[in-house]
């Protein structure tokens, strides 16, 4: 007897028990929580032919951007390979052969076929939105959810994460009212859906409204932590709100304790680390020795070049402690990825490597190079990944960098910008005034 999923969709080689192991991983996938690979194994140990829980195991290894996350995930696509039957089942193993090539944006165009054939895939669909999320694709993130959404309803498991994918596309191209919306009514649905809750935080960083961030993030803190493997990265929004306010021993506080508590070795959440590390820098602010355990754990990414966004923030942690040896391990491992003919070698090239020498160029003092590098970088730095809220560390670089290198009409200019985007935003004004000042007494 063929076996389908809860939405309808095939299964082939699975059990009626393997179904429920399946179901289950997918389910905590959807809100980011425990161990949805483990779940995928036990698919896979009562039924071995079933092709969706090992193109599931390969998407779970993958999308971790992990450099070893590479060889097991090839192994599941084998397998995956091997025993899928549907078109359905081939799409996934296509996409997921296209990103072990670093063909990111030839699994995008794969997965959105898939789901515009089979608009109930809620696995394509997630992975396709983190693709775009990857390939830093405003659009996609939006229209790829919208157009499954017609098909679906409430009353369907997994409708919470359609409206908390489709709130983090709408922010990401800047339509604030109804991501908001969205996303808080993902997670009415589903309070464990912390994508939801994090596209709403998203929405609260870029309007510049702080207490209500703040108030978001801390009214039930239970529902998106608890054993929640995307928890770092909500309370790195949570942090950001206290950092625009100015409130740097609270900062310090979040930082020692959820953010980087765990000593975390997953890169998705050293990226976080870095990212409100250098944050701090740039304000002058003395964090200690809080970057040293940082470099040590990047240490094992400086010579992977597998993906540019981790690239720049392993470099961030490098330049800070000074590890000459390790910057130009990063910087050899790009060049080797840029000689490569696949997705990567564009990040690299147009955002990651101007960028990576760029943070190396501000270490070493060299502050107008800094600003000669990043702005032909800002406008398109889009393509080698992450949010607008992650991608500003490249605005407040060239700023400072500007300021610290005595050009005072472009650090005017830039912090007039900003202040013009968010004027509700402590820190802009602080910026716009100092830059500001420093013009008029040059």
């Amino acid at each position: 007897m063929l076996i389908r999923d809860t939405h309808g969709n095939a299964l082939t080689g699975a059990s009626a028990a393997a179904r429920e192991h399946y179901e289950a991983a997918l389910d905590l996938l959807r809100v980011y929580r425990n161990d949805p690979l483990a779940k995928a194994d036990a698919a896979i140990a009562d039924s071995p032919g079933f092709a969706m829980a090992h193109a599931l195991k390969a998407w779970l290894f993958l999308l971790g951007t992990e450099p070893g996350g590479f060889e097991p995930a090839r192994a599941a696509h084998a397998a995956a390979k091997a025993a899928a039957a549907t078109a359905r089942e081939q799409g996934h193993v296509a996409a997921i052969g296209q990103v072990i090539e670093n063909r990111w944006w030839d699994a995008s165009r794969t997965l959105a076929q898939v789901a515009i054939d089979n608009p109930h895939d809620a696995l394509a669909l997630q992975v396709g939105h983190q693709v775009d999320f990857f390939t830093g694709n405003a659009r996609l993130l939006r229209d790829r959810i919208a157009r499954a959404l017609p098909e679906w309803s409430p009353g369907m498991p997994g409708y919470h994460a359609l409206l908390g994918m489709h709130a983090f596309g709408l922010e990401e191209c800047g339509d604030y009212a109804r991501a908001e919306r969205q996303g808080r009514r993902a997670v009415e649905l589903d309070a464990r859906d912390s994508w939801a809750q994090h596209a709403v935080a998203h929405v609260l960083e870029m309007q510049g409204r702080q207490a209500d961030g703040i108030a978001w993030m801390r009214a039930a803190p239970d529902d998106w932590t608890r054993d929640s493997f995307f928890a770092v990265h909500n309370w790195w929004h949570l942090a950001l709100y206290h950092l625009d306010l100015g409130e740097i021993d609270e900062v310090l506080k979040l930082y020692d304790g959820p953010i980087n508590g765990g000593r975390s070795a997953v890169a998705l959440e050293l990226i976080d680390h870095s990212a409100m590390l250098w944050r701090l820098m740039l304000r002058g602010v003395d964090v200690g020795d809080r970057w040293r355990p940082l470099a040590d754990q990047w240490a094992a990414f400086a010579s992977a070049g597998n993906y540019a966004f981790n690239d720049a923030h392993a470099m961030m942690a490098f330049v800070a402690t000074g590890r000459t040896a390790q910057m130009v391990e990063v910087l050899e491992a790009q060049e080797r990825a840029m000689a490569r003919d696949d997705d990567n070698a564009m990040f690299t090239r147009d955002v990651g490597r101007p960028l990576s020498l760029a943070l190396k160029a501000f270490g070493d003092g060299d502050h107008k190079r800094v600003v000669c590098l990043l702005r032909p970088v800002i406008g398109v730095a889009s393509r080698f990944g992450g949010s607008h809220a992650q991608r500003d560390l490249l605005d407040l670089t060239m700023i400072e960098a500007a300021q610290r290198g005595g050009d005072t009409a472009l650090a005017r200019a830039l912090t007039a910008e900003r202040r013009e985007v968010k004027p509700s935003s402590p820190h802009n004004r602080a910026l716009f005034d100092r830059a500001r000042a420093v013009a008029r007494a040059a």
